[in-house]
């Protein structure tokens, strides 16, 4: 549910794609916003509807549905993206991670959902029966991702997932972090062109 992630998402896959073999990737939940029932106030609906005006404007390709907001008394919109995250956690339950072609499948299936129903179809992800409905049409079985949604080691996760991110100093999302041994290389965001940013992968590497 961070829709600058959303607007990088073309070009990190770009970069996946050309990642030597000798990098492994893996994606980490920043949490980025706690569980709560409160309505988000008119001020931050304000500010994030300027924040989606700005990436359409520096990422002309990335366009929104901004009929979330425009029905906002239906949409319901609060700050909570943890429901989410953790959606995507119980996704990964049902994934085959013995099997490095599709060890991250279904995970990677529901951020692709999360993001459609968010910004493309004016659904809120914050909303459990959302995420329930995102699940079935993944083909995961509802009842067994419901319970795994609302299980204690599923938040267990992502509290841990959201401790990394930290001791990683990361403080903005997206954010490109290579890990060298047990350093941790801040790598830039380029929204546009993979190259810069295998440019600087590549540096990093040499460097070490």
């Amino acid at each position: 549910m961070c829709s600058w992630c959303y607007a990088f998402k073309p070009v990190l896959q770009k970069v996946r794609l050309q990642l030597p073999e000798s990098i492994e990737f893996s994606s980490l939940l920043g949490g980025l916003a706690a569980d709560t029932e409160l309505a988000m106030p008119a001020e931050m609906r304000q500010q994030l509807q300027t924040t989606w005006k700005r990436i359409e404007q520096k990422v002309p390709k990335v366009q929104f549905n901004y009929d979330f907001w425009i029905n906002w008394k239906q949409t319901h919109p609060r700050r909570a993206t943890y429901p989410a995250c953790r959606a995507v956690i119980a996704a990964h339950t049902f994934d085959n991670k013995s099997d490095k072609h599709t060890e991250y499948q279904n995970q990677e299936a529901m951020v692709d959902a999360i993001q459609k129903a968010y910004y493309q179809k004016a659904l809120n992800p914050s909303d459990e029966s959302v995420l329930i409905q995102l699940a079935g049409e993944i083909g995961l079985d509802t009842t067994l991702f419901q319970s795994q949604l609302q299980a204690e080691h599923t938040q267990l996760k992502l509290e841990k997932q959201i401790h990394k991110t930290q001791q990683m100093k990361v403080n903005s999302y997206p954010s490109l972090i290579l890990k060298v041994d047990q350093s941790f290389w801040p790598v830039g965001i380029d929204y546009l062109e993979p190259d810069a940013i295998m440019e600087t992968i590549s540096m990093l590497i040499e460097f070490e």
